[in-house]
Parts: structure tokens; C-alpha cells; sequence
């Protein structure tokens, strides 16, 4: 059976006015998420900014994350780097700072042929004494990870146990869900699919709207393990309304961090080259919020 479920939060990461990783908000942000009521979290995913940290910084996140969790929900430390090389070497610091788990994504500079993504994963899993979870992610890479290659990934791969899939599409999730079982951990990447994905068979979710509105996400997982079928049907369209203005509309990474701090939420700005939001955007995510009753 899936060693991870329910909802898990790609938490931002906050910076202060200098553009510095603000620690002590980190350290806040964790226990607010843990008791909010979400599962676990992913550090150093999309909404982590992770392109944008140096590798120090990527070990520094982690480590203020695993300690301030201290055990009390899984740690999943994103290791997305271009080369196999740099995704061995950071993810062996990470795992050495005892993360319970690794999130790769594909390189996404060279788009890499479905021998090439075999071959990436395959040297990963073979050199990375860890738990390993697939990250697909075309929003922002450019390749859909094939079917194939990940059903034989998992058939040789016993550390390769599930996947983060953000391809926003039910027919995909479906079919990783008939090939893979239980034996493999699917996870939906985008929040307009997580309810219907749990109906179909998935374990989870790891949503970017987890850091705006995590008791809603919280509750959806709850309300889906009760059988309160018409509570999770509600909450999922108020967070499809979240997902749709937050993460569709605009710059993500710029417009979680604005609605974060609508909630009272000391999330920072993005780093640059990404820029704050301009009102006329703001209006529109507080309208949002306010719609679904978080603000």
C-alpha cells in the first residue's frame, strides 16, 4: 500500500525585504500548515521557487522544515535539476538531512526523449538510497512523462513508489491509477481534480492552493474519507474557484504568495525576475476569496 496520502502542501518559500529565505516565517508557516490539518509538505516544488535558490538555500529550507515539523507529518523535499548528475548530488544532501521522500521532475531545459527520462530516473533511482516520487509537471517543464515509461519505472524500480501529476487531465490519473494500483502512490497535481481523482482510485493531492486556503483542502480529504459525498462535492467548487483566479489566471508563484497575504499569512514576494501582482489582479483574488469565504 501507498506510504503517503491525502493532501500535502507545495509551501512556499518566503524571503524577506532583501530577498533572503526568511527562516522564522518558514518555521510558521510549517506548524500553520501541520495544524490547519494537512498531511504533509512538499518543500522545494513549483511554489517553492526552487529554480530560483542556490543549492545552500535548498538544504537550508529543508532542514528549517524537517525540524520544525519534527516528525509530526511526512517531509517530501523537491530535487529537480537538469542534469543527473546535480539531481544525485542535491538529492543526496537532502536524504542525508533525513527528508522522508524526493520529488524529480523531469529536466526541463533539453527536453529529454522517453529513452533519455528512462535512463535520468532510472540512474536516480539506482544511486539515491531513498523514496522517490515522480513529478509531472508539463505546465512548466514541456514533457508529459509517458505512460510507459512510468509503469516501467515502478515494474523496475522498487524506491520509485508513486507520482505528483499535474497534467490537469482525469484520463491520465485514470489510467496510472488501472496500470499502477496500489502498489504506487498517484497523487493529482492541480486542485480542480482532486476529488474526482480520490472517487477513481488516487491517494491524494500536492495542490499549490493548499498554502492559500489549507483548512478547505483539509476538509475536502476529510469530508472524501467520511463518504460525505455532498460536503466534499462543495468544498471541491470553492476550490476550483481558488485554483482557477490563484494559479490559472495569473503568475502563480506572485499571485499564491498576494493571496496568502490577504489570509494574514507573512508569505513575502516572489524573487525576482517574478513580480508582485498590480491591483487590478488583487482585486480579483480577494473578490475570489471572499466568494469562498476564506477572507
Amino acid at each position: 500500500m501507498p506510504m503517503l496520502g491525502g493532501v500535502l502542501v507545495p509551501h512556499v518559500t518566503p524571503f524577506d525585504e532583501k530577498e533572503e529565505v526568511d527562516e522564522l516565517t518558514l518555521r510558521e508557516l510549517v506548524n500553520y500548515f501541520i495544524n490547519a490539518g494537512l498531511n504533509g509538505l512538499v518543500s522545494l516544488g513549483s511554489n517553492g521557487e526552487f529554480p530560483y535558490l542556490s543549492f545552500e538555500e535548498k538544504l537550508k529550507v529543508v532542514e528549517t522544515v524537517l525540524d520544525e515539523a519534527n516528525g509530526r507529518v511526512p517531509v517530501i523535499a523537491g530535487a529537480t535539476e537538469n542534469s543527473t548528475r546535480e539531481v544525485l548530488r542535491l538529492g543526496r544532501a537532502l536524504l542525508d538531512l533525513e527528508a522522508d521522500a524526493l520529488l524529480i521532475g523531469p529536466p526541463y531545459y533539453f527536453k529529454p526523449s522517453p529513452e533519455e527520462l528512462f535512463a535520468h530516473y532510472s540512474t536516480l533511482a539506482e544511486g539515491l538510497d531513498g523514496k522517490i516520487l515522480l513529478y509531472n509537471v508539463p505546465k512548466f517543464t514541456g514533457t508529459n512523462i509517458p505512460l510507459d515509461v512510468i509503469e516501467h519505472l515502478a515494474e523496475e524500480h522498487s524506491n520509485i513508489i508513486g507520482i505528483k501529476d499535474s497534467g490537469g487531465s482525469m484520463g491520465r490519473i485514470g489510467e496510472l491509477v488501472r496500470r499502477l494500483g496500489d502498489r504506487f502512490t498517484v497523487f493529482a497535481g492541480t486542485a480542480d481534480v482532486m476529488y474526482p481523482s480520490w472517487v477513481i482510485g488516487g491517494h491524494g493531492a500536492v495542490v499549490a492552493v493548499a498554502n492559500v486556503a489549507p483548512e478547505l483542502c483539509a476538509g475536502l480529504w476529510r469530508a472524501f474519507m467520511e463518504g460525505n459525498h455532498q460536503k466534499a462535492r462543495e468544498l471541491q467548487l470553492h476550490l476550483n474557484l481558488i485554483n482557477e483566479v490563484v494559479v490559472k489566471r495569473y503568475s502563480q508563484i506572485s499571485a499564491i504568495k498576494a493571496a496568502m497575504g490577504m489570509r494574514g499569512l507573512r508569505a513575502g514576494k516572489p524573487r525576482l525576475p517574478s513580480l508582485p501582482l498590480k491591483e487590478g489582479a488583487l482585486d480579483d483574488i480577494e473578490s475570489a476569496l471572499r466568494k469562498v469565504g476564506v477572507l
